[in-house]
């Protein structure tokens, strides 16, 4: 609290920084190094949410960082603390994503000399997140902090790292507090837009691809609003597939992992492509197979708000350096053609992506994740959230479920294991009000499975869906592929999954046939609980188009 001399301390003066800035929600796990700041949340209505490790914690920030478009925050200690943290802070930077992670430090008296738990944040996290630094003067938090929110939502967003002297937060300093922080919206310019027309214009097979961070309800809208008015038929990148209704008629598929092979064939074979917002990287690419490098065959127009991704791997036709809301705003005054030539394709590739999406295919075992993703697909609510991490579970998600509104989806582009859980635990926290469905793998789920104490401590009713096939299902695959039937440090023993979440405080319950999966999520639902279906699948059934036999035999007729 203030002094009577308007003084106040470090910690004091950052987390009203926080306050000034419209933060509602931290993530943490608590630590010696910045007592300071946590005895400051004691007074300031912010929700500070306690994990159970640091990379829970870093996880949930930048969830609620990608479903918000403002800074996810997060306070972990210093040395072991910062580096869990870390996969949570690669996550941001990969997925663009804004976040902000306060680290604590050791005594600036005692730096440089391998104090307890040191590390030189600027050096161990400046590769990693768009700007790393550290606060010394207890007077320079409000615009150091101002600074940094502005550095992560501005231009391609990304990770902020700070650290925190354990002294500097007990300091005290009389200074005032920064104004709130606004994003930056960069705007296309009217040449930019004009020439966009006239590419449109000229067009016989164009195709539009979204992706990327910073967008907006407005920009969701108004971007089928275009797509309405062109008639163009509209794609999404790896794990970005709520930024276009799904079941829209102009929708053409997600372009992720295993994505139809008729949609990969269509972008080949456009002759413009609108890219939004993403930077197009590895999987959306298709391992960079996608366009050609550096100058893709098709015409390209690439839109990206940050200016060092235009150019740096593909060479556009036309580069516009705007931000997905800002481009999306633009859109509106664009003049559709009187006669629209590629109509016919458009409802093409919608049939395309119905066909190849409709129906499950046939796998091995008696549970079908794909028919459990058409169960979920048509009995849950439009604004129901969907969280995953990462494995070849996701495929059938991504292929067969639908998703129909805006942010109704948050997963990791980067592939990080471990992030459904915190996900689906921070989009709780944002959203009471809504349902919210993780689907985990056996590996996946226990790299952060200690967090659903978290969901269990904080009463959030997630239902948590565990895709059990014995393995490290990815690798395995890939394993098969290049060694086939030498089978070496893929296999996993596995909990009781459901006995699992009893025992923190959960509802749990297993299903080993498909028809029992419909009850066990109604019965998951009705205990009002944070809830765990452990799914026992057959190991055979790797992805929704093969099985592990099948890859294994494909790669021995290969070297025969």
């Amino acid at each position: 609290m203030r002094s009577n001399d308007g003084s106040r301390t470090g910690g004091e003066i950052l987390v009203d920084q926080l306050v000034a800035h419209g933060v509602q929600h931290a993530f943490c796990v608590p630590g010696e190094s910045y007592l300071a700041a946590l005895d400051a949340f004691h007074d300031r209505n912010i929700a500070l949410t306690v994990c159970r490790q640091e990379g829970g914690a870093a996880m949930m920030a930048e969830a609620a960082g990608k479903a918000t478009g403002r800074p996810g925050i997060c306070f972990v200690t210093r040395g072991p603390g910062a580096t869990n943290a870390s996969p949570g802070i690669h996550i941001a930077m990969q997925d663009s994503t804004p976040m902000i992670v306060f680290v604590g430090q050791v005594a600036r008296d005692m730096r440089e000399r391998e104090a307890f738990q040191e590390l030189d944040y600027r050096a161990v996290f400046g590769t990693m997140a768009k700007w790393a630094t550290e606060i010394d003067d207890a007077a320079r938090i409000p615009e150091i902090v101002s600074r940094a929110f502005h550095t992560a939502t501005n231009g391609r967003p990304g990770p902020v790292v700070i650290a925190l002297p354990e002294d500097m937060l007990t300091e005290r300093a009389v200074v005032a507090d920064a104004p709130p922080f606004e994003p930056v919206e960069t705007w296309p310019g009217l040449t930019d837009m004009s020439r966009l027309q006239k590419m449109l214009w000229s067009a016989q097979r164009p195709i539009m691809i979204l992706g990327g961070s910073r967008w907006s309800q407005k920009a969701w809208a108004a971007t089928q609003r275009f797509a309405e008015r062109f008639d163009v038929p509209v794609a999404t990148t790896f794990r970005r597939g709520h930024l276009f209704d799904q079941t829209h008629r102009n929708y053409a598929g997600d372009l992720g992992v295993g994505p139809n092979p008729k949609l990969v064939a269509r972008i080949k074979a456009s002759d413009l492509v609108v890219l939004v917002g993403s930077r197009m990287g590895e999987m959306p690419s298709q391992s960079y197979t996608l366009f050609e490098i550096p100058q893709p065959r098709q015409p390209l127009v690439h839109v990206h708000p940050g200016v060092d991704e235009l150019g740096r791997v593909y060479r556009p036709s036309l580069a516009i350096n705007a931000s997905p809301t800002a481009f999306a705003a633009a859109l509106e005054g664009l003049q559709a053609p009187n006669t629209i030539r590629w109509s016919d394709e458009t409802r093409a590739a919608h049939a395309d992506y119905i066909a190849f999406s409709e129906q499950a295919t046939e796998v091995p075992g008696a549970v079908n994740l794909g028919e459990i993703m058409v169960w979920l697909r048509d009995n849950l609510s439009a604004d129901d959230i969907l969280c995953n991490g990462a494995g070849n579970f996701s495929g059938w998600l991504h292929r067969f479920y639908r998703l129909r509104c805006f942010n109704t989806f948050v997963g990791p582009t980067s592939g990080s294991m471990g992030y459904g859980v915190p996900a689906a635990i921070a989009m709780k926290r944002l959203h009471p009000e809504r349902n919210v469905f993780c689907l985990a793998g056996d590996g996946d789920f226990l790299m952060h499975g200690q967090e659903f104490m978290t969901a269990v401590q904080y009463d959030l009713p997630v239902v948590i869906a565990i895709v059990d096939n014995g393995m490290y299902g990815t690798i395995r695959m890939h394993q098969e592929r290049e060694y086939p039937g030498r089978v070496v440090a893929t296999a996993l023993k596995n909990p009781d999954f459901a006995a699992y979440a009893r025992a923190f405080g959960g509802f749990g319950v297993t299903v080993e046939k498909t028809a029992d999966f419909a009850k066990a999520y109604a019965a998951a639902r009705a205990s009002g609980q944070p809830a765990i279906i452990h799914l026992r699948v057959d190991p055979s059934a790797i992805t929704p188009a093969t099985t592990l036999e099948a890859i294994r035999e494909k790669a021995i007729g290969h070297r025969r």
